[in-house]
């Protein structure tokens, strides 16, 4: 049986990874985090699994386990409204944390996956982004703490392979959205649902006309699975994410006609460095990974999150 740590497991999609996991039958889980974003509620269902273990940890210190056979390493304050309130921090677990994951994952000769973002390419004048594309990125402005700390963290896994024999593997997540989302967290998403459901105004940042490809979660840890049963010789960076391109203002549009609600849409300034537009090239993920796909489409998936924001209201 395969010994699994996932750094930042009680957070969004790292709960839903455990979760998966543990439901594939065949690993021992170890759910690392320091519930700095992450909530206990969310890994609360595997707390009675006998494959499943919780520690409560701050990946910027060290961590010392043996008999690791793989590493997932989610954890960052992933939505700006988190890491914009300590951009220090949020460098730091970018940074010292990864090369504290990957320091353990060279001792234990373990796999190693980092979760990137499509905040690498910035606010991209290449649209669908590739891979291959280098990015357009702000070094010193608000999201820099994020996007820069997460370049950072790529180039510490190619360095540690390329010095030490690390076995790593670098996925790029999109828009990403589901059950488990904080609903205070910032994100368009949960906002939006939040909103409507409380029957607050919905508030757009900018006209409306900006885009992004929203995944369902389910969908993107499947792709995990895959990628992460790849090879060694595949490292990465590998995008996953929607290529469905939608504006803010359709989801909005979406979202108020799924809820019985007297929500008006309400329109503010846009924030620095608010990308304009970002989709996906997954060509390279259906390659590699069996063709892999999202199979559920954006309605389907809000009236999941829908029902999520309602039970736990």
């Amino acid at each position: 049986m395969k010994r699994i740590l996932v750094a930042g497991g009680a957070g969004f999609i790292g709960s839903n990874l455990c979760r998966r996991l543990i439901d594939d039958g065949d690993a021992y889980v170890i759910c690392c985090d320091n519930l700095y974003t992450g909530s206990r509620a969310n890994i609360e269902k595997l707390s009675g699994c006998d494959r499943f273990e919780f520690i409560e940890h701050d990946i910027t210190e060290p961590l010392d386990i043996d008999g690791i056979d793989e590493i997932y390493n989610l954890a960052c304050p992933a939505s700006p409204k988190h890491y914009q309130k300590s951009p220090v921090y949020t460098i730091k677990t970018n940074v010292l944390g990864i090369i504290n994951l990957l320091e353990l994952a060279v001792k234990n000769n373990a796999k190693f996956m980092q979760f990137s973002t499509s905040e690498v390419y910035g606010n991209p004048l290449e649209h669908p982004q590739t891979e291959r594309y280098f990015g357009n990125v702000n070094p010193i402005g608000i999201r820099s703490c994020y996007d820069e700390g997460k370049r950072c963290a790529e180039t510490l896994c190619f360095d540690y392979m390329r010095e030490y024999g690390a076995r790593i593997k670098v996925i790029r997540i999109f828009n990403t959205y589901g059950p488990n989302m904080s609903m205070d967290d910032g994100r368009v998403v949960s906002n939006f649902i939040v909103q409507a459901l409380n029957g607050e105004n919905i508030t757009i940042y900018g006209d409306g006309s900006q885009t992004r490809s929203f995944c369902y979660v389910d969908d993107l840890v499947e792709g995990i699975v895959r990628v992460m049963a790849t090879g060694d010789e595949v490292h990465g960076p590998v995008n996953l994410g929607n290529p469905e391109e939608f504006t803010i203002k359709e989801l909005a549009d979406m979202v108020v006609s799924m809820i019985d609600t007297d929500s008006r849409i309400e329109y503010v300034e846009l924030p620095s460095d608010d990308p304009v537009r970002r989709r996906p090239d997954i060509s390279l993920a259906a390659r590699i990974a069996d063709g892999w796909k999202p199979e559920v489409h954006l309605s389907e998936g809000i009236t999941n999150t829908i029902k999520y924001f309602k039970d736990i209201l």
